[in-house]
């Protein structure tokens, strides 16, 4: 443990502290002796201005009345949450197809010196950390800057709006809710002030993006979440229905530490399938993913829902059909 990481502990140790930590302790929890703790203690206290009390007999402490206060100047971090802040980055920047590079450069600046500081000189292997973007949909910067901003700062949107579904072009005004990031793609869930309705558009569908004069209506969290979050998948609305599908015994082992939706249940039968059931709105999206398991899944229940997919099986199998 270094010195910079021995301070960070020390402090961590006498803020958590209710009574006076020895020298010996220190010692253990430092890993350092008892000249080098003595030395931590008189920069914590001399350089650092901490509100540290007490002697090597009694042991050290913080000052109650000081120390709710009391935070080591700027920015310190040990090696792992260092580490742990680089990977973060690194998946954000990545994740993001190079779009927020540009507003990330100087937390990636900061995050050098810091790496710097740590390592003594030794250059980090940054490339051992990889992000790889599943289908990821191409995205204006200036659009999401704009959407975010409007987010943040509880500000009403205009934007024009393209359906992806019909292509139909629409002009929307809109009090920001969240920002939600989706399966490598960012949607926006807002109040649509004309239809007076939560809806969520998809960002990179959204152009001619503008502030509007006028503070953004607010949404409670839990009419939010009703909302937003009942069904299955990125469609909102209230549940229509659950849906039951059962596993493979292999694909079982995948399927049972997934986490498909906040109310779903689940449970292994005899056999070693697993047995799934969640609520669904709209079922497109639950269909497109019960077909991603092909043969290793069966959707039991709803009746209509199992015919409706049964149906866009046949049609699959057509495109197959190599009869002359």
């Amino acid at each position: 443990m270094d010195r910079y990481e021995r301070i960070i502990a020390l402090h961590r140790t006498l803020q958590a502290a209710r009574r006076p930590v020895t020298v010996g302790h220190l010692q253990d929890e430092l890993g350092c002796s008892r000249a080098t703790v003595y030395r931590d203690i008189a920069f914590l206290r001399d350089g650092l201005m901490a509100p540290v009390v007490g002697d090597g007999e009694a042991g050290f402490s913080y000052d109650k009345a000081e120390s709710e206060r009391f935070e080591l100047p700027g920015l310190w971090l040990s090696s792992e949450e260092l580490h742990a802040l680089v990977a973060a980055q690194q998946l954000l920047a990545r994740s993001s197809g190079g779009m927020l590079s540009a507003a990330l450069a100087p937390l990636q600046q900061r995050i050098d010196k810091l790496l710097d500081a740590h390592s003594g000189g030794k250059r980090w292997p940054l490339e051992r950390i990889r992000v790889i973007p599943h289908r990821t949909r191409r995205l204006d910067e200036h659009t999401f800057r704009i959407v975010a901003s409007a987010v943040l700062e509880r500000r009403r949107l205009g934007f024009d709006y393209r359906a992806r579904s019909t292509d139909e072009k629409t002009h929307r005004s809109v009090s920001p809710q969240r920002l939600t990031h989706y399966r490598d793609n960012w949607y926006l869930d807002c109040w649509d002030e004309e239809r007076e309705a939560l809806r969520s558009f998809s960002v990179d569908r959204i152009a001619a993006a503008r502030l509007l004069d006028g503070h953004a209506r607010d949404v409670v969290d839990a009419d939010l979440n009703a909302h937003l979050s009942a069904s299955y998948g990125i469609f909102s609305g209230t549940p229509k229905g659950w849906a039951t599908m059962r596993f493979s015994a292999k694909a079982a082992r995948w399927v049972a530490e997934e986490h498909w939706h906040s109310q779903q249940q689940g449970h292994f039968l005899a056999d070693g399938r697993y047995e799934l059931k969640l609520p669904y709105s709209n079922p497109r999206e639950l269909l497109m993913d019960v077909l991603h398991y092909g043969a290793d899944v069966e959707l039991v229940e709803p009746k209509a829902l199992r015919a409706q997919l049964r149906t866009l099986l046949q049609l699959a199998i057509g495109q197959y059909d190599d009869t002359p």
